[in-house]
């Protein structure tokens, strides 16, 4: 048994979440229900992160404070996460306690290192506001690719810039152009980890394209050191002499949640927590790839500086883009489908198998209504849930609903067997498109062999060969349950109560003599 860190990306509580976060959170909910079925010990966590700029501004737009702002969406993120069948072991917050303490020692222990100093820096001032800005307000180009940026990070290219390097800077809120005044701030020497950092790049080349790339980017273009404190008055205290009136920077605390939530399940079990961050572990984290440097340099960084050799990052998964009708997202243009619409209109699995479906895993991948209908219409209604429904139904209406036991065809039996380890590999690689390819290649080739073999005729004519079908049938929409579980886990879940199997991953018989009296259909179609 390993223990299976899996870390979701904590959503931002300033805004609601849009399709784009569904497409890059959705793999780690199939990763933890795939362990958990091989019976691993796993730690899936996740939460809000709720410190930062853009929280304090919406609340000051909303005359509000920024602790109301952030649980707001917080407990919208809850709900979403719900009813799409998120099962996370722990989701949380940055503003919880338990998180705050956990941050505290470990900075506390940071700043004891050869990796951390004080600096004296320049700070942006806008003298129209006559107050500092943090770097999220100061706008302008960006050093590297020469496109419109913010202080805190470039979306056109994923620069992290500092905000005295950017170009014709301005106030964000007023358009006045920047001064900049002196301040000390603690500075984490990302650049004497440069050796380290190369090794860990070299030893995962099994990453997805994008995480290789922009990660040896950040290191061939050299390591800058970044701050790690703030002038700030929301977030976490920083825990030295000297700067009560700053707070620690929200990127090196936010990304420390994987540890303070792991180390919350750790508490509420009963285990050590460097048993998850030791030898017999693996651990993911699931992001888009916007959050690739945070995850392959940032992280990396803190755990190395801390010196107590916790385990740093052994999968990344960093999904591409989601567009919308061919144009990118935007939330600032209202140009976006937002999950708390789209879990209030469709069925949880239909959402979920149109976004691991078509997942972003190497390319940016289109959301339209469209297609959101189509495959739902073609692969859930016509295809999975058909192979169950006219199967299941057969049994209800022409064998008194009794199961028929069967002796199992050799060509299901073997394609079967060969499933669990063959998509367990997928799933353990981060292909999940290529792992419900397959599956859906095994559901047509039931539907086929219904076909092939007629119930509907034999029933009457040659009776033992049609139980001989309808069993087969059975115990394959069984297994498929089972090997579908972490992908569409609602429709699964029909099924397993059903015919009497459980998540475990391994081929399983059917449990149950009879069918029961609530049957009903897996999917409806979407008009």
């Amino acid at each position: 048994m390993k223990n299976i860190l899996i870390g979701g990306a904590w959503p931002y509580a300033n805004g609601s979440l849009h399709i784009g976060h569904l497409a890059a959170l959705l793999p780690g909910d199939v990763l933890a229900r795939y362990y958990r079925a091989k019976e691993d010990r796993v730690f899936y966590v996740s939460g809000s992160d709720c410190h930062g700029t853009p929280i304090t501004i919406r609340a000051k737009q909303e005359h509000s404070t920024p602790e109301e702002v952030s649980e707001g969406y917080h407990r919208e993120f809850c709900d979403v996460f719900a009813k799409l069948g998120f099962s996370y072991d722990l989701y949380t917050k940055t503003s919880d306690e338990k998180h705050k303490a956990f941050v505290t020692a470990f900075h506390k222990r940071l700043y004891q290192s050869e990796y951390v100093e004080e600096r004296t820096v320049k700070q942006a001032y806008c003298p129209s506001c006559e107050k500092i800005l943090t770097d999220r307000l100061v706008v302008g180009i960006c050093p590297a690719c020469g496109k419109p940026t913010r202080g805190d990070q470039c979306d056109a290219c994923g620069e992290v810039p500092d905000a005295d390097t950017i170009l014709h800077a301005t106030c964000a809120e007023c358009g006045t152009a920047l001064t900049f005044r002196e301040t000390t701030q603690l500075f984490l020497l990302i650049s004497k980890l440069k050796q380290e950092l190369c090794d860990f790049l070299a030893a995962h080349p099994y990453w997805r394209k994008n995480a290789v790339a922009f990660t040896k980017r950040y290191i061939d273009e050299g390591l800058r050191d970044r701050a790690i404190t703030r002038d700030l008055d929301w977030g976490i205290d920083v825990p030295r002499e000297g700067y009560e009136q700053k707070k620690i920077y929200i990127w090196a605390e936010n990304v420390l949640g994987y540890l303070s939530a792991a180390e919350t399940l750790c508490e509420e079990r009963g285990i050590d927590f460097r048993e998850v961050f030791g030898t017999n572990a693996r651990h993911y984290y699931v992001h888009g790839k916007d959050n690739i440097p945070f995850h392959t340099i940032i992280l990396p960084s803190l755990l190395l500086g801390h010196g107590e050799g916790l385990r740093l990052p052994d999968d990344i998964i960093s999904s591409e883009y989601i567009t919308l009708e061919g144009r990118k997202i935007s939330t600032s243009h209202n140009w976006a489908v937002w999950a708390k619409d789209l879990v209030r209109e469709y069925h949880p699995d239909a959402i979920r198998y149109f976004f691991l479906a078509n997942g972003p895993e190497k390319r940016d991948t289109d959301f339209s209504f469209r297609e959101f209908k189509e495959q739902n219409n073609a692969e859930l209604v016509g295809a999975w849930g058909n192979l169950v429904n006219r199967t299941l139904a057969f049994v209800a209406k022409y064998l008194d609903s009794v199961i028929p036991p069967a002796i199992i065809d050799g060509e299901i039996a073997e394609k079967v067997e060969a499933a669990y380890p063959s998509i367990g590999q997928k799933i353990e690689r981060g292909c999940f498109k290529e792992a419900l390819e397959t599956l859906f290649e095994l559901v047509r080739f039931g539907n086929q062999y219904y076909d092939l073999h007629q119930p509907w005729k034999t029933r009457t004519e040659e009776p033992e060969n049609c139980a001989e079908t309808i069993g087969n049938c059975t115990y394959l929409i069984a297994n498929l349950s089972v090997l579908l579980h972490p992908f569409l886990p609602f429709s699964s879940e029909q099924v397993f109560r059903w015919l009497g199997v459980t998540a475990k991953w391994e081929p399983q018989p059917v449990r149950t003599e009879k069918v029961p009296p609530d049957l009903s259909i897996l999917f409806a179609r979407i008009p």
